[in-house]
């Protein structure tokens, strides 16, 4: 069978083309009664818009590319805030209405791959999640006449609307709770220190521990949870005498517990344990983990509603969302 025409269903409305067209692209200009005859011929012969000529009418794509700065298999790995964030976005856009262009970019060819489909018009926006500090993109992003959010502020000092949470303040909850409960030697494993969240999770901790009388005593992961494991191991070779430990997200602190539990340290009799994130298998680690909870899925819907906001000249300004201190049994 055919596909229904644009013609078609003027015909059976018994209006223009360029009537049909109006409403078929959503335009306010027609009266009621006939957008209804339209819309009727519309169900009546199962009308589909052609997506291309659409494009062409309304110079918008309703897609939105997703870009990712991470190889697939940290992407499509055992941590969950990619998928929440790529979910939460993808339920956000789907409720306007719009298509999501899942893209992956951790080299240079892929990085310049992302730029070239950008700069083709196949997308009306872009939101960039896990930038690292050396990430070509928003840069090259920038210079493009297409709007640019980021999940998480950027680690270049470029002017790009972003939507963050607070790590630095739910860093000093974590560790003033440590130093409240009178543990003495604190460790923290941090995140990575080329991406914004590993730099001020750090800070955090550092901000605490210069107002008592403990020093600092920091290993570096890579937010997954073999390096977290290695990075414990590290810290316990460092300063057998710690007593506590934060580590900057929940994957590495179920690996830090492992390596804990290894060594014969108990948790949190002999060393206490606090992650950042609260990950649903926070609540299942052994003991219970004590964590700050960052909300990923109100932090991905946000920064695409942000992006809509920027179509319709709302604000740029930056969106910073709350963290809460979540104790369990680890501390």
């Amino acid at each position: 069978m055919r596909r229904p025409t644009l013609e078609a269903v003027a015909a059976r409305a018994g209006v223009s083309r360029a009537t049909a067209s109006r409403v078929v692209n959503g335009q306010t200009t027609v009266a009621p009664d006939i957008r209804d005859a339209v819309l009727r011929a519309i169900d009546e012969l199962g009308y589909l818009p052609n997506p291309a000529a659409r494009s062409l009418v309304t110079q918008r794509t309703d897609s939105i590319a997703l870009v990712v700065s991470e190889p697939p298999t940290r992407v499509f790995s055992d941590d969950p805030m990619f998928a929440t964030a790529i979910r939460s976005a993808s339920v956000e856009l789907e409720a306007a209405d719009k298509q999501v262009v899942l893209m992956l970019a951790s080299s240079a060819k892929s990085h310049a791959r992302v730029e070239r489909y950008i700069a083709g018009g196949h997308v009306d926006g872009v939101m960039l999640i896990s930038m690292h500090g050396a990430d070509p993109l928003p840069t090259a992003l920038s210079r493009l006449r297409v709007p640019v959010v980021s999940y998480g502020r950027p680690a270049v000092p470029i002017d790009i609307p972003y939507v963050d949470n607070d790590n630095v303040g739910g860093a000093e909850s974590a560790v003033r709770h440590l130093v409240e409960s009178g543990r003495r030697r604190i460790a923290t494993i941090a995140g990575p220190q080329d991406m914004i969240g590993g730099q001020d999770r750090l800070t955090g901790y550092r901000n605490i521990l210069r107002d008592s009388d403990r020093r600092s005593i920091v290993a570096v992961g890579d937010f997954t949870r073999e390096s977290g494991a290695v990075a414990m191991r590290q810290l316990l070779g460092d300063d057998p005498g710690l007593d506590a430990v934060f580590v900057a997200n929940d994957l590495m602190a179920v690996g830090a517990l492992q390596s804990l539990r290894l060594a014969g340290r108990r948790v949190p009799d002999d060393v206490a344990v606090v992650g950042f994130d609260d990950i649903e298998a926070a609540k299942y680690t052994e003991p219970p983990l004590t964590t700050v909870r960052h909300p990923v899925a109100d932090q991905a819907a946000a920064m695409v509603q942000l992006l809509l906001g920027l179509f319709t000249g709302g604000s740029a300004e930056p969106i910073i969302l709350p963290t809460e201190l979540v104790v369990r049994e680890s501390a």
